[in-house]
């Protein structure tokens, strides 16, 4: 039986890992932690419980797709919900939208609460959709770096409306273009840091983030978040995936430019193959200290990264949901502040979602457990310090302004996750959640490909490469893996 390694238990690697065993691939999990899951973990704080990491849950169907191609019916083992509401907004200025799930209600509530048109709204997502459709061959589902992938029917068919795109203008560009309403120029604006980057930077073509949130939806699994990677974990161990977590991989064996294995606990352990789910960065730093790293790529500017404030609150708050954003009043320079490495913005869009409106297990009768995150740039060796108390004293206060309510006496659990502890537990270089930025045009082709062009049997999966950061697209990731080792195997 041919033998497969995987660096790393995040949600690529999990899923990478059964890939490989579905196609007879004995497979050991090399895990620094004690945890499968990477960021998609969780923990406790008195009677709170938290997801650690993402807290959107969208595309389903690809957590799906492992349990079927494993011969498992998933709705045996991973249960979720669809949300009728995916988000609720709060302005300064008193404005509040809810963006439901279901498209005419999402229109309608637009046109009461913002005065914009359906038929606005509706050529926007219709035309985002088209984006999707006429890009998903290329930019999501295969390999950006072979020549087979350009020679594709679909994709020759798509290059066809490249000026559909909308590549040569950015995200805020093509929403102000087509939107104008400034609240709902903002509230789609704000997909940009779904990986992580700027709006007024992204490339236009990002709109079809919006289309695969309102067509496919958003969905709360019935555990909490930390589901997704403890039901695909559990599926590994039935796969017969053998897991080694508390284990430090220090190298990747390379002999006559092949992977043969690593290195982990000063023992070699030999592989027909490699495949890494540790961030691109230090994988090339540490773990390959032989191999003429590809600088250009490793030197991208890095995606944002974010301040949580973990915070159980001895109260209910009827008027927000599962996800609720407070935004900054002033979007632009928020961003600016981001991407300029150095502080955090004052006054900032706030992120909060509460897992125990759904997950009642999660918080005490008559209480809630708040995810409240705010976007700030990587560790670029500030004051973490004094940033975060400037930061919790402007975020108490603009949810005090917004609710009518003193949030602090409120708090009763609290931990404080800031870039460089992002980094410590998931060696996410300097703390960027979503690896490199996708700031510019030809970020997409940038990312650093799923395979090495240098050194045979050597592969890389989630957030850091391509196709990109997030659940969905880490998934996607490990996909673009099993499909290259097939090709490669035949």
């Amino acid at each position: 039986m041919k033998k497969a390694i995987v660096v790393g238990a995040g949600i690529g690697g999990l899923a990478t890992s059964i890939r490989l065993a579905c196609q007879g691939f004995q497979v050991d999990v090399f895990e620094g932690n004690a945890y499968p899951g990477g960021k998609l973990a969780a923990f406790s704080l008195g009677k709170y419980r938290f997801d650690a990491g993402p807290s959107l849950f969208t595309m389903p169907h690809f957590v799906s797709e492992l349990f079927e191609l494993a011969g498992e019916n998933p709705t045996e083992h991973f249960a979720y919900k669809k949300k009728e509401i995916a988000c609720q907004y709060f302005w300064e200025d008193g404005v509040r939208l809810t963006a439901y799930g279901d498209r005419n209600k999402l229109v309608n509530e637009i046109e009461k609460q913002l005065n914009v048109p359906p038929e606005t709204v509706l050529t926007y997502l219709e035309n985002a959709q088209r984006k999707y459709e006429r890009t998903q061959s290329l930019f999501l589902e295969q390999s950006l770096h072979k020549l087979s992938t350009y020679l594709s029917k679909d994709t020759l068919k798509g290059m066809v409306h490249y000026r559909s795109f909308e590549i040569g203008k950015s995200l805020h560009e093509v929403n102000q273009k087509h939107l104008k309403e400034p609240h709902l120029v903002q509230m789609y604006d704000r997909y940009a840091t779904y990986n992580g980057s700027s709006p007024y930077k992204t490339p236009g073509i990002m709109t079809l983030v919006q289309h695969l949130e309102q067509h496919y939806g958003t969905f709360i699994p019935k555990k909490g978040m930390e589901d997704i990677s403890q039901s695909v974990y559990q599926l590994a161990l039935r796969k017969g995936v053998r897991f080694h977590f508390n284990t430090q991989v220090s190298e990747i064996v390379i002999k006559h430019k092949k992977a043969k294995g690593v290195v982990a606990n000063d023992t070699v352990h030999y592989s027909d193959m490699v495949v890494s789910n540790m961030d691109i960065v230090p994988t090339y730093r540490k773990l390959l200290p032989k191999v003429t790293p590809p600088e250009k790529t490793l030197r991208q500017e890095r995606s944002s990264s974010a301040v949580i404030f973990y915070w159980g609150i001895k109260k209910t708050f009827k008027e927000l949901d599962l996800h609720n954003i407070f935004f900054s009043s002033n979007y632009k320079e928020e961003f600016e502040a981001i991407f300029n490495h150095k502080k955090c913005y004052k006054d900032p869009t706030v992120y909060v979602n509460i897992t125990s409106k759904d997950v009642q297990t999660d918080a005490p009768k008559n209480c809630e457990n708040w995810f409240v995150m705010i976007n700030t740039p990587h560790d670029n060796g500030q004051n973490w310090e004094e940033e975060v108390n400037i930061l919790k004293k402007q975020v108490l206060e603009k949810l005090n302004r917004i609710l009518g309510e003193d949030i602090a006496p409120l708090i009763e659990e609290e931990f404080i996750m800031i870039p460089p502890i992002i980094e410590q537990k998931t060696q996410s270089y300097k703390g960027a959640l979503y690896g490199a930025s996708s700031n510019n045009t030809m970020a997409a082709f940038l990312r650093h490909p799923n395979f090495s062009s240098s050194i045979s049997n050597l592969y890389f999966c989630g957030g850091s490469v391509h196709p990109g950061g997030g659940i969905p697209l880490c998934l996607l990731s490990a996909k673009i893996v099993s499909d290259l080792v097939k090709n490669d195997v035949k």
